[in-house]
């Protein structure tokens, strides 16, 4: 049995004639010999009637404090009802169908509540519906805890069921559906000829996810990576082949930088030795700022200074701390962290010449920079944010891939 995973997001199906079109979808799969496996998220964005937004808005704040497994019950509703609909939908296209909820699908959590870990997943139900030749539709973002109470898995976490239902059903493949092609190899809202991305692999994918590409969720490549899983970004609404993301990437592709995204209200942070010199906390400030649940990024700590940038919404709850240690800074608000990603800088000297280059260029400081294996970083100016990515991103031709 080949079995592919077809996950569709809120957009896909937050009407009838969209859902048209992911049954589509699904017989498309049908016809090329697959056995598929439909996860679903709820239908639709805040203020559609079964969003998990909507449904949030049910209830007070103070139930949403002081009684977590209320609300995963609350927020799993919303998965729950879409694979009802979807279910009937395909059957009003001849397709026979079972909805299954996350735990009837065998995703087992502890229970941390609101951001559940998975604890295993046991497709012997999945496996069941599929032999009788039915259509498992399974609902997404939850799982059930020992204790048979529903858990959720986090934002985004219709994608990391798909990828847990991938890997326990040794799936051909997982298809992650949403309302775009698929990868870029930048926003196209801020570069007008960005370019579908064909091949990725995972690390670097998982750059551009954690670096702020809210394609897919980061968990979801961990856990599709562990297993060599492929996965394939595709637009529900076009028949665009989509970026299929692998252990490799694409082999054939000439250009060492794979794309580039940005995260944007960076406050970047400089702490100098000599106007804290005789104050000691000034060596424990890492370790009181970890403390407090303060993430810190682009971490240079030289002889007489240290630098780094944090959360813009950081900002007051950092100051608070820094008076309370004595300590004196200065900073400079509203940057913004560009990654240049791609697998194959490792190794390749001059790429952050070519870098910097681009951006003198065009008049662009560069604040701070870092670099990882597979990632290269430069701080702007927030305002200079755009101009920034278009330079980079006509430097490395990244528009002329094809």
């Amino acid at each position: 049995m080949k079995i592919v995973v077809q996950k569709f997001g809120g957009t896909s199906v937050s009407t009838k004639e969209r859902r048209e079109m992911v049954i589509e979808k699904i017989c498309e799969a049908k016809k090329e010999g697959f056995s598929p496996v439909v996860v679903v998220s709820a239908m639709g964005r805040k203020g559609e009637s079964y969003a998990t937004d909507t449904l949030l808005s049910l209830v007070s704040d103070k139930l949403k404090d002081e009684n977590k497994l209320c609300i995963d019950l609350l927020m799993g509703c919303g998965e729950i009802i879409s694979t009802v609909v979807m279910t009937d939908d395909l059957l009003n296209h001849k397709e026979k169908a079972i909805p299954l909820t996350g735990g009837q699908a065998g995703i087992l959590t502890d229970d941390n509540y609101g951001n559940a870990n998975v604890l295993n997943v046991n497709p012997e139900n999945i496996l069941e519906v599929l032999k009788e030749g039915n259509i498992p539709v399974v609902a997404g973002f939850q799982g059930i805890s020992k204790k048979g109470y529903i858990t959720t898995l986090g934002r985004g976490g219709s994608d990391v069921t798909a990828a847990l239902l991938g890997v326990a059903l040794n799936a051909e493949q997982v298809e992650i559906y949403t309302d775009v092609d698929g990868i870029m190899t930048a926003d196209p809202r801020i570069v007008s000829d960005a370019s579908l991305i064909k091949e990725i692999s995972y690390n670097e994918v998982f750059q551009f996810a954690d670096q702020g590409a809210k394609v897919i969720h980061p968990r979801a490549v961990e856990v599709a990576m562990k297993s060599n899983i492929p996965l394939v970004i595709k637009n529900t609404l076009s028949p665009s082949k989509g970026t299929t993301i692998n252990n490799n990437g694409d082999l054939k592709m000439d250009n060492i930088i794979t794309g580039i995204t940005h995260m944007s209200d960076r406050t970047q942070v400089r702490v100098s030795l000599k106007e804290n010199n005789q104050n000691e906390n000034y060596y424990e400030l890492l370790n009181v700022l970890a403390q407090n649940e303060i993430s810190l990024d682009l971490i240079n700590v030289f002889p007489e200074e240290s630098v780094f940038t944090i959360d813009g919404k950081d900002i007051s709850k950092f100051d608070h701390i820094m008076k309370n240690l004595n300590l004196l800074y200065t900073y400079t608000e509203n940057c913004s962290k560009i990654a240049i990603i791609g697998s194959r800088i490792r190794g390749i000297p001059g790429v952050m010449a070519k870098i910097l280059n681009y951006l003198n260029k065009d008049n662009i400081k560069v604040l701070q920079t870092s670099d990882s294996h597979t990632t290269i970083w430069c701080l702007v100016e927030g305002e200079y944010t755009k101009q920034a990515i278009n330079a980079l991103h006509i430097g490395f031709k990244l528009g002329e891939i094809k």
